[in-house]
């Protein structure tokens, strides 16, 4: 094992320098925790971590998140040294480097590589964003699943393509959030013997020191979540750093835990341990001191020492290139022997699809009984899941309700080797912990599975930041949300969502999608996997409604476009547009028979998705709804929040302004007013027919 040389210290000393200029410049940040954890950082990078700087991208490399989001220019400092190039074409400059030293000038500033906290994509290096304390933490467990999945379905005697391992820094914040705790829960119980958090314990916060919060034992909770625990009592020594990560190696069983005892700011001489370390620029006079101490002229800024950017080529840049290279040359080999599997690597790592899957999507005979869109999903789930082998997934202990468990024979579950399962299982079981799962699927879709989860829509609310995050980074995640409306009925308003489809709805890059009846079912799951750049919020039902008769109606292919007519008036010249999502089509389709007997033309339009629907050109949205149809109705037992730019300024909103209530559906719906008699009472006052009071009555 090395011992630290000169050198060494100097790139460490060096990455902390280019940390106190950046955050000074900008007169924002936080310096004390890149400073800390820099030896532990550098020492992982350039002894431990599997990568290749020239092909950050490559499948099989180590994985590396830095959790504690605020001390991105630690991560902006390794990505600088190490030289790593850049290479997301939508985002950035192919070929130049990810992070230059004018990047790292501009840190926090307008176009600068280097935002205030980590962002996927914007920045090559930066495995997912990160922000929001303990969400690269618990990303970091779906990507040692991804990695263990893979391992298990794809690695065959001769031939170990995926071994690469994952570790997350993280902070004393991360610690106290509770998604972290989820998550390391969920990781103890399946043995994730490749993840490896580093937990920097430097006892500071933004308030002060953790002592006024944060007093439990973390290493023996983490013990009694079945990980193996290590201190290193040093943090600026590399070889007992060194020493834990090769032990971390032969742990075979576990996760692993390394506590990193830490100062904050360390080698600050007058702030270490205090939150003006860790939260804002250290001073004009205290970087002076600051770079006297540590050898740097305090005339000079942003100063890379001649020999730190050849000490990391020589070392993570070599190392890294010689490792690629091997494997792919293995992977050649493996392409020759195994050319079906190697078709499917390659599909993965483009996010594309088996050629031929859609013909599995399952069409539905009409019934007036019908199916319930989460049965229908169901459905749609296994077969489509039967064609792409890398669908995954599973629910926060809610698949018998999401009816998302995966039934084919070959599916499995996704456990430790043994008696319940094995690691190529494709149902994963996430427990409940929401949070921990939303965080999870963005993991194994950034390792390049298509990952799902699912639950109740009420619950969405104990995930939104992970839901937010899988947006801003653009995952093309599936997110199966059930049981959608006050039609939950006897649970009452704990369980009955209101606000949570228009809180959906305003996730900027969000597709949320409310299917009508089975068919829009299929056709939501054949515009789903298509997806490569942004999810999708699927929002099923758990009654059952109606399959409509694509004989007599439009066919289910519209919901592709957003909205689209469903049945329309004699000759397309309608009194009343009757506009819904998901199961209050139906009640829209029975209120045109309704008005049907008074002489009354209504259109039924299907809106399963506001944002698809936006996307499309004006004249399409105009043949939809025609400005000069001002006589409107829009329905949905949700938040009536947005309906009214559908509706118009003298259409109707029939919508939840209050929460739910616990009784049988029919008498909840009833209560609410959302029976075809008070939908066709909204259309008379639409077109100044009836009144407001029949229509509300």
């Amino acid at each position: 094992m090395p011992l630290q040389s000169d050198m060494d210290q100097l790139a460490i000393n060096t990455i902390r320098m280019l940390v106190v200029d950046a955050v000074q410049k900008a007169k924002s940040g936080h310096p004390g925790t890149p400073m800390d954890a820099a030896p532990a950082a550098y020492t992982l990078w350039q002894r431990v971590l599997r990568y290749d700087p020239a092909d950050p991208g490559w499948i099989n490399r180590d994985r590396f998140v830095l959790s504690s989001g605020h001390a991105c220019m630690l991560l902006y400092s390794l990505i600088h040294l190490a030289g790593v190039k850049a290479a997301n074409p939508t985002y950035e400059q192919i070929g130049r480097d990810a992070v230059t030293l004018d990047d790292i000038k501009a840190f926090r500033q307008a176009g600068s590589r280097c935002p205030g906290h980590p962002e996927y994509g914007w920045t090559s290096g930066v495995e997912t964003t990160t922000g929001p304390l303990g969400q690269g933490a618990a990303t970091s467990v779906g990507m040692a699943i991804a990695r263990q999945w893979l391992s298990a379905t794809y690695n065959r005697p001769g031939f170990d393509l995926f071994d690469f391992n994952i570790y997350a820094l993280c902070g004393d914040g991360d610690m106290m959030e509770g998604i972290a705790s989820e998550a390391a829960s969920l990781a103890g119980h399946l043995r994730l013997a490749n993840l490896c958090w580093i937990y920097d314990s430097n006892r500071v916060t933004i308030e002060g020191h953790t002592d006024i919060a944060f007093t439990e034992d973390v290493a023996a909770r983490f013990m009694a979540y079945g990980w193996d625990v290590r201190r290193v009592t040093d943090a600026n020594d590399m070889v007992m750093l060194e020493q834990a990560y090769r032990a971390f190696h032969q742990t075979q069983d576990r996760p692993t835990l390394i506590v990193v005892h830490s100062h904050i700011g360390y080698g600050a001489p007058h702030k270490q341990d205090s939150p003006e370390a860790h939260g804002e620029p250290l001073g004009e006079a205290e970087v002076r001191l600051t770079k006297q101490f540590f050898g740097f002229d305090p005339d000079q800024y942003f100063v890379v020492p001649d020999g730190v950017r050849g000490q990391f080529a020589a070392q993570i840049g070599a190392r890294g290139a010689e490792q690629r290279k091997a494997w792919q040359a293995m992977f050649a080999r493996y392409r020759g022997e195994y050319p079906g599997l190697a078709e499917q690597l390659d599909c993965i790592g483009a996010r594309g699809l088996p050629s031929g899957w859609e013909a599995a999507l399952p069409v539905f005979p009409p019934s007036a009984t019908g199916l319930s869109t989460r049965d229908a999903s169901g459905r749609v789930l296994n077969a489509v899941a039967e064609q792409i082998p890398w669908l995954v997934g599973g629910a926060a202990d809610l698949t018998p309700s999401t009816k998302t468990r995966m039934t084919f024979d070959s599916a499995g579950d996704f456990q430790p080797t043994g008696a319940l399962g094995n690691y190529h299982g494709r149902n994963l079981h996430y427990g409940v912990r929401e949070h921990a799962m939303c965080a999870a699927v963005n993991g194994m879709t950034l390792t390049g599975l298509r990952a799902f989860g699912s639950g109740f829509l009420i619950f969405t609310d104990y995930a939104r930041g992970a839901i937010r995050l899988a947006s801003l980074m653009d995952l093309p995640v599936l997110h199966i949300w059930t049981h959608d409306s006050i039609s939950v009925g006897e649970d009452g308003p704990t369980h009955e969502p209101i606000e949570q489809l228009v809180s959906l709805r305003a996730i900027p890059g969000m597709v949320v999608v409310r299917p009508a009846d089975a068919n829009e079912m299929s056709e939501a799951y054949r515009f789903v996997m298509q997806q490569q750049h942004r999810p999708v919020a699927l929002i099923c039902s758990r009654q059952a409604l109606p399959i409509v008769d694509r004989t007599r109606f439009a066919p289910a292919a519209g919901l592709a476009k957003g909205a689209y007519v469903l049945a329309d008036a004699a000759g397309g010249k309608p009194d009343v547009a009757l506009i819904a999502s998901g199961s209050e089509v139906s009640l829209c389709l029975a209120a045109r028979d309704l008005l049907a007997a008074e002489g009354v033309s209504a259109r039924v339009v299907s809106m399963p998705s506001w944002e698809l629907f936006e996307e499309q050109d004006s004249a399409y949205r105009d043949s939809v709804l025609p400005p000069a149809l001002t006589a409107r109705v829009t329905v949905e037992e949700g938040s009536p929040l947005g309906w009214q730019r559908y509706a118009g300024s003298a259409g109707v909103v029939l919508g939840m302004r209050t929460f739910g209530m616990s009784a049988p559906m029919k008498v909840v719906a009833e209560h609410f007013g959302f029976t075809a008699d008070r939908v066709a009472a909204a259309a008379r006052q639409a077109m100044g027919r009836g009144t407001a009071a029949e229509a509300t009555q």
